[in-house]
């Protein structure tokens, strides 16, 4: 891996550029810089997230994620280099099926609200989708791994079923929108 940072405000980047891992000088307008920081933000997000009330399965879960994250931006910050495993990927699979197995069928789209700690995962969810968007641009110009795209392909769906789980912590349920077919009572 690239060498840790020592200094904070080294002035490199006043020019416009930032160093990656693997000391390449590159736009902070670019495509890889672009696809890392957002990566970062939903790493950010994903911590505002834990300061939430939330079962402590949960809470573990999220916190693998969040070194999951860490590991995917330092595989984006050095070209060609491979850090996220597959095994990342399965991770979030098992956690989809059992936290999916728990909830009830949806019946309608339901809304990004609920409980502050579901609204923050909706936030984590649309975040991770803005990441995906950001890795598959960077993946059109340059060669990446698979393992980035479809861990936040898993990662943003993932987010939708725990914002659901947290929605039901204490009795609750989700937001569901107020369409005319739910109105009706049509399945």
């Amino acid at each position: 891996m690239g060498n840790r940072l020592t200094q904070i405000a080294t002035r490199t980047g006043d020019a416009g550029t930032t160093g990656l891992g693997n000391n390449q000088r590159v736009s902070k307008a670019s495509l890889r810089v672009h696809a890392m920081g957002d990566v970062d933000e939903l790493n950010s997000h994903i911590g505002v997230l834990l300061c939430e009330a939330m079962p402590a399965d949960v809470r573990e879960l999220l916190v693998e994620i969040q070194h999951q994250l860490f590991n995917l931006g330092g595989e984006l910050s050095i070209p060609g280099y491979e850090l996220l495993q597959p095994e990342a990927v399965a991770a979030l699979d098992a956690a989809l099926e059992r936290y999916n197995a728990q909830l009830p069928r949806l019946r309608e789209f339901i809304l990004p609200a609920g409980t502050r700690a579901a609204a923050l995962a909706h936030v984590c969810r649309t975040v991770a989708r803005r990441a995906e968007r950001s890795v598959v641009a960077l993946g059109n110009e340059e060669a990446i791994g698979g393992a980035p795209r479809q861990y936040l392909n898993r990662l943003s769906d993932l987010l939708f079923v725990l914002a659901r789980v947290l929605n039901r912590v204490d009795g609750g349920d989700d937001v569901y929108w107020k369409s005319e077919r739910l109105a009706r009572g049509d399945d």
